[in-house]
């Protein structure tokens, strides 16, 4: 099992920036990325970002070039800094750990934060 707890969130203006922390603990061993999805009302669930092991990033194409991903290995914790934001980015915030054991994969997710970006 893996426990991922977020932090972070909140009501935002336009232009504005915040954070999102996302710590993971228990079976962490095998992570093999961490991220973070939204979704807001009446929409799926989309990718915003994610960070590999090894340090590969993807980021949906929305957020791209606004927001940064990053990762304390030491304190197994995932950082989403939002820039720029709009309030497109109005959404419930997932972070999300994808663990994987040889052919064996499964995604944890956290309880969600919401992010409200006013214009």
């Amino acid at each position: 099992q893996v426990q991922l707890v977020e932090s972070g969130g909140g009501l935002a203006q336009a232009g504005g920036s915040m954070r999102l922390s996302c710590a993971a603990s228990g079976n962490i061993g095998r992570l093999r990325a961490m991220g973070w999805y939204r979704q807001a009302p009446g929409k799926q669930r989309e990718l915003v970002a994610t960070i590999t092991s090894g340090g590969i990033v993807h980021f949906g194409d929305s957020v791209r070039g606004r927001f940064t991903i990053s990762s304390d290995n030491a304190k197994n914790t995932v950082y989403l800094q939002m820039n720029k934001l709009e309030p497109e980015d109005t959404a419930v915030y997932y972070c999300n750990a994808e663990w994987g054991s040889g052919l064996l994969s499964y995604d944890y997710w956290g309880q969600g934060t919401q992010v409200t970006v006013s214009s």
